[in-house]
């Protein structure tokens, strides 16, 4: 087994150490590529550098830093440093934060694994919930650190390897507590009235700044979804595709032609 390694928290974030343990465990030393971004870039999505050069840099044996993005890392693992032997399996994570409900979309570790299934390789986001209980352990990621390889394993042993269409990539979010329940295989939620907005900051000179500012994690949501798996203690596991098409909708406009 060939791995890809990538996040979105840069390439000396402490949830990627993380992952290159897990990894160690599924494969060889020499089987291992770490490819991250040099410095943090959460949010960009599925954002990649298509209008200017990203600038790669070897650090060390099988580790190399993008100034892209994180899908940018998965493209530049495929098509340049593993090129003659391309990853079977690419890892992205483990995210410091959720990547639950809404936060799907915005996710720079959910894009490198969406990025990794556009190109036809088994991918797998992972996240670390946070909350007032990490605060209290002795490392904020000790529920991925003592159940990530176990539901790697599970994701791997029932992945598929189908022709055509989309490929399916998984979701994994560990949730902020040490007394994990299981493993729950949900749907993507949605936390009600939680969206993106500013906060203002005016400088003495008069000039006006707008920080982004997220909404509330804990929020109640809908018992069968990837955030209320994760409040309850809970891993949530959701496999996913990258088409957006609304299904359900389509009915509505064919009857009208």
């Amino acid at each position: 087994m060939r791995i890809l390694i990538t996040n979105d928290d840069g390439i000396n974030a402490p949830g990627l150490k993380v992952l290159e343990t897990l990894a160690r465990s599924l494969t060889n030393e020499e089987n291992i590529f770490i490819i991250a971004p040099t410095s943090e870039r959460s949010g960009v999505a599925h954002c990649v550098s298509y209008n200017e050069p990203m600038r790669l840099d070897k650090i060390s044996k099988n580790r190399y830093s993008v100034s892209g993005y994180p899908a940018d890392c998965v493209i530049a693992g495929i098509h340049h440093v593993m090129k003659k032997d391309p990853p079977s399996l690419v890892l992205s994570g483990v995210n410091r934060g959720n990547n639950s409900a809404e936060n799907v979309l915005y996710s720079g570790t959910i894009g490198a694994a969406l990025e990794g299934a556009l190109q036809g390789v088994t991918s797998i986001a992972l996240s670390q919930y946070l909350g007032p209980e990490s605060e209290k352990m002795s490392n904020p990621f000790n529920p991925a650190i003592h159940n990530g390889l176990s539901v790697i394993h599970k994701i791997l042993n029932k992945d598929e390897h189908t022709e055509g269409g989309y490929k399916v990539f998984y979701n994994v979010n560990f949730p902020p507590t040490e007394i994990v329940k299981g493993v729950a295989v949900v749907p993507q939620g949605l936390r009600p009235n939680t969206t993106f907005g500013v906060s203002p900051f005016k400088t003495y000179s008069g000039k006006e700044f707008l920080f982004i500012k997220g909404g509330n994690q804990h929020i109640k949501v809908s018992k069968n979804s990837d955030v209320a798996a994760n409040l309850s203690g809970y891993i949530s596991l959701t496999p996913m595709r990258a088409d957006l098409t609304a299904i359900d909708r389509m009915a509505d406009f064919e009857e009208n032609q």
